[in-house]
């Protein structure tokens, strides 16, 4: 790891370590001390650099009115979060750290498991989702009630210092990292631009950007690219040196950035921003080889850096006041624009007022919705193959893809955002021809598989912004009870009532896909 200059860090503790004779000696202590301040300021504060970048997405004049309300959204979202109650992202990730011990570092060998015990207090005691499903056998599996097991990356280098990366990484934008094995033909620069554009558009908008994109070529295997390209994407090798082991060309970085925000797509809803930067990194590859590594870091960048040195430890200052990033917000009204849908009525009456509205369109919602996810939609579809009727709560409501973090004392939810929707694309047609997910609502473009099934059976999809949680949870949800399920926790069916929740009609009753009609143009 090449931490970037400058870097400002906070300290944690100043008198844990020992430092005798050019030898740093460091407690099993220290290490869960460290992982869980980590993943405590990583769940509630973003680099003060990114927060940089969503504010001028909302200031640049040719950015779409959609992607300056995604903008706001996002900065308000950082606001709240800083509370320290409802974390950036109801997906609060798989913990990852990557550490390199130097070689003059005494431990009792021990680290890894005081790190996850670290970790393990942070889930447990804040307001953090416990996402991690672990194996019965090979077709069962239950949650593991505190998030771990953590993916934890030890090696060793040279020096007197023990540094980390701690990543938070949700499971939208991991699913969003590619390998591709091409050949050396590829190495030239007309056919590898052309290459990255089409593959990068194909990530769509469901890992939440604007990304921060990084693209790794070449590597001696492809666990080595895809682990350069997990480190390039936190921007941990931003001071990487050109050498024969590996470079990064910020020349090409800002040629690519350039070419593929024309893709259209824009922060979610259309537009110019679809990734805020790109990191491309060159790497040495076996001559019958060419890996090609493709990651984001959405737009809820949850990537902090630390450090064990003679003279204590000391985590990665955060940003604490993202206030000073909002904007006049008095003078915005785009999150008042909208068509609004009252939910309580009969669903024929919903279902008439989209059938009104084009793709593209801003609508608010007020009212119920059912919430369920993967492995509820896993059950409604063993109901229906077991001859068992489907609740009757999914024929009368729309249906949100997601599930909750914690939910505080004294608030309506824990933080809530969308679920990746193409996750569900399979179950679309069967529970329609069912008479249920009429109207659905999550994140994230679709396969032509929901866009027939909704033109056959006359039903709409939804999207609403991803990366932004902890502002819907305060800013949209006014109640919300678990209903059915409840053995699957934040996988549980859930009922909540909104408030003028702002959403995108994303694909109609006609055929007609938003997404699609931007790649098209």
């Amino acid at each position: 790891m090449m931490y970037p200059a400058p870097v400002s860090f906070r300290p944690v503790n100043t008198a844990a370590v020992k430092y005798k004779d050019g030898r740093l000696s460091v407690p099993a202590a220290v290490f869960e001390e460290l992982a869980f301040e980590a993943f405590k300021d990583v769940s509630h504060f973003l680099r003060p650099a990114h927060l940089q970048q969503i504010r001028a997405v909302f200031d640049d004049k040719e950015a779409s009115e959609n992607e300056r309300f995604a903008a706001l959204d996002f900065l308000k979202n950082a606001n709240i979060a800083s509370g320290g109650v409802l974390p950036l992202c109801q997906d609060t990730g798989t913990a990852i750290v990557f550490g390199e011990k130097g070689h003059s570092v005494l431990t009792d060998g021990e680290e890894a498991e005081a790190l996850s015990r670290g970790i393990k207090k942070a889930y447990t005691a804040l307001n953090l989702r416990y996402s991690q499903n672990i194996p019965l056998s090979v077709f069962e599996e239950k949650n593991s009630g505190d998030n771990l097991p953590a993916q934890i990356d030890l090696t060793v280098v040279k020096g007197d210092e023990y540094r980390f990366l701690f990543i938070a990484k949700g499971g939208g934008s991991a699913n969003k990292t590619f390998l591709f094995q091409q050949t050396r033909a590829l190495l030239n620069k007309t056919d590898l631009l052309d290459f990255l554009k089409e593959k990068i558009a194909q990530i769509g908008v469901s890992a939440c950007p604007p990304y921060h994109l990084a693209v790794v070529i070449g590597g001696l295997s492809a666990e080595m690219n895809l682990k350069t390209v997990k480190l390039a994407s936190a921007k941990a090798l931003d001071a990487l040196p050109a050498s024969e082991n590996g470079l990064r060309d910020t020349a090409l970085e800002s040629e690519l950035l350039q070419q593929i925000n024309q893709n259209g797509l824009g922060a979610q809803f259309g537009g110019k921003h679809f990734c805020l930067d790109v990191r491309l990194i060159r790497l040495p590859r076996h001559g019958a080889s060419l890996p090609v590594g493709i990651g984001v870091s959405c737009v809820a960048d949850r990537n902090i850096l630390g450090k064990i040195t003679p003279q204590g430890v000391f985590l990665e200052q955060l940003e604490t006041d993202p206030a000073r990033y909002l904007p006049d917000i008095k003078e915005s009204k785009l999150s008042e624009t909208g068509l609004s849908l009252d939910l309580n009525r009969p669903i024929a009456e919903t279902l008439a007022d989209l059938n009104r509205l084009t793709v593209g369109d801003r609508v608010l919602l007020n009212g119920k919705l059912i919430v369920a996810r993967d492995i509820a939609h896993a059950r409604f579809k063993q109901m229906l193959e077991q001859g068992k009727p489907l609740p009757d709560y999914l024929k009368h409501h729309p249906i949100y893809y997601a599930g909750p973090a914690k939910k505080p004392a004294n608030m309506p939810s824990g933080s809530f955002g969308p679920t990746t929707a193409g996750r569900m694309d399979s179950y679309v047609d069967l529970l329609q021809k069912n008479g249920t997910s009429l109207i659905m609502l999550a994140k994230g473009n679709r396969s032509d598989i929901v866009t027939q099934a909704c033109r056959h059976n006359g039903g709409f999809y939804l999207g609403t912004l991803g990366g932004a949680a902890a502002q819907t949870a305060a800013g949209y949800i006014t109640e919300c009870r678990c209903i059915d399920f409840e053995d699957l926790g934040m996988e549980a069916v859930w009922e909540i009532t909104v408030k003028d929740f702002p959403a995108f009609l994303l694909t109609d009753n006609k055929g007609n896909d938003f997404y699609k009609r931007i790649l098209k143009k």
